[in-house]
């Protein structure tokens, strides 16, 4: 049998292995028309296949009109520029993995279903009631208020009260150097935006949160992972990583670390900061859990400065999800043309998000709902933790604060197909190589305590590891 009709790896035949590979590079315009393709014998040497193979796989292409052959040549793209297909872009991942499918699954999902795997409080622990009220005296304001754009930059009084909120972190910076966002994920797209081209290297946690491999992914950049440890990302590591691929962002959670719950140790965040300095990396802080903290933890902004450091937060984790603010802090000239960029994208800031958030962290009904909230986390954290290591699945650290545990399943079960069981039976799970770029958390699941409460989930799981 010609191996061009043996079976591959996926389930089809080599030829359509090599079909799909072509096609895969097309979609992540990795090929983009008029590109040329590799000689025949270079794909099949790369594919592990015969030159018959990569001879009928690309005859079947040019009938379909995807590429065309240029006698004496070789073959070229000939399609036209394909949509922008994130799905396309990377390695293909199950679906149990995928961040976008996982990202799918908790956000699509109706309220049936139980989503200890979401990274959200549930309704009933927001505010609701001081939303309410600030909904109430907001339908009253002028008309401006209610429906003209916002500045560029955002609500002044809204930027004071987080400049001052910033210097309770350490972190200086006057209200013009802070600019609004729609959202802390709207605020790393701007800045990627500014800041890097497809093509360059941008350091993450190894886990790190999964979307931001999805949104570093629509940027097409290569990512490079470092694995973290409970005092944050491992510093020799990081050192070789800075070497080997001179990246030019890191993008990190210095406080409560998503997935791990984890937090950056101050003598981790002097050698990370001196290491940026002698590789001229820029680092993005994503900030958004601090308001869970019971003890400020070190900021890496607060070390820096502002210089090679942009702080980012948003209000979404303990005030709505549905009113969209975020910000982000850095320096002046980089506010700039942020700005600038912010108008290209999106022109005005959502002014009536911006005055319902100010109207709320104005309220002392803010900072009762947060020491509440900071209470009823750690009472979930302890309950949580202990159902959970009562079926064998064991965290890997006791966070000080927050919504997440990092846990490790028992020895050789895969976190991916318990996922896939427990969907099965209407629970949302976490597993761990959704936010590991290396795909090297199978043996891991995060879970978030608020969402854990239901004693379902736990019959679940237990039933799921068992197969």
């Amino acid at each position: 049998m010609d191996d061009s009709t043996a079976r591959g790896g996926d389930g089809g035949t080599l030829v359509g292995s090599v079909m799909a590979t072509i096609r895969q590079r097309i979609a992540a315009r990795t090929l983009t028309p008029g590109a040329k393709l590799p000689s025949i014998r270079a794909f099949a040497r790369t594919m592990q296949v015969s030159k018959s193979t990569v001879v009928e796989a690309y005859e079947r292409l040019s009938a379909e009109g995807l590429i065309k052959p240029r006698p004496g040549s070789g073959f070229y793209v000939g399609a036209a520029l394909a949509p922008l297909a994130l799905a396309e872009i990377g390695p293909r991942l199950d679906h149990e993995v995928d961040p976008l499918w996982v990202s799918r699954q908790s956000l699509e999902t109706g309220s049936d279903v139980l989503k200890p795997g979401c990274g959200w409080l549930p309704p009933s622990w927001m505010p609701e009631p001081a939303l309410r009220r600030a909904l109430r005296t907001l339908a009253r304001s002028d008309d401006a208020v209610l429906t003209d754009y916002g500045t560029p930059r955002g609500l002044l009084p809204l930027r004071r009260l987080l400049a001052r909120r910033l210097g309770d972190h350490g972190i200086e910076a006057s209200p013009e150097q802070i600019m609004l966002t729609e959202s802390g994920t709207q605020a790393i797209d701007l800045l990627c935006r500014f800041l890097i081209e497809p093509g360059d290297t941008v350091l993450v946690d190894d886990p790190c949160y999964f979307n931001f491999h999805a949104l570093l992914r629509a940027h097409r950049v290569n990512i490079v992972g470092v694995p973290y440890t409970p005092q944050g990302p491992d510093i020799e590591l990081f050192a070789k990583a800075l070497a080997a691929h001179r990246p030019r962002l890191y993008i990190t959670n210095s406080t409560l670390h998503n997935p791990t719950g984890a937090t950056l140790s101050p003598l981790v965040a002097h050698r990370l900061l001196k290491l940026a300095d002698q590789a001229d990396l820029t680092v993005i802080e994503d900030d958004i859990f601090a308001d869970f903290e019971h003890t400020p933890a070190p900021r890496l902004a607060a070390f820096d400065g502002l210089d090679r450091v942009i702080h980012i937060g948003s209000f979404s984790k303990t005030l709505s999800a549905s009113v969209r603010c975020g910000f982000i802090a850095a320096r002046p000239n980089w506010i700039e043309g942020l700005t600038d960029l912010k108008i290209a994208t999106s022109f005005g800031g959502g002014r009536l998000s911006a005055e319902l958030v100010l109207a709320l962290l104005k309220e002392g009904a803010y900072r009762k709902h947060m020491d509440l909230l900071r209470l009823r986390l750690a009472r979930a954290m302890d309950e949580t933790a202990t159902r959970l290591k009562a079926i064998g699945i064991m965290p890997w650290i006791e966070p000080r604060a927050g919504m997440f545990l990092w846990c490790r399943l028992p020895e050789g079960i895969d976190a991916a197909d318990v996922a896939r069981r427990a969907l099965a039976a209407n629970v949302v799970l976490a597993p761990g190589n959704a936010f590991s770029h290396s795909q090297t958390a199978s043996g891991f699941l995060r879970f978030n305590v608020a969402q854990s409460a239901d004693e379902r989930i736990f019959h679940v799981l237990e039933k799921s590891m068992k197969g």
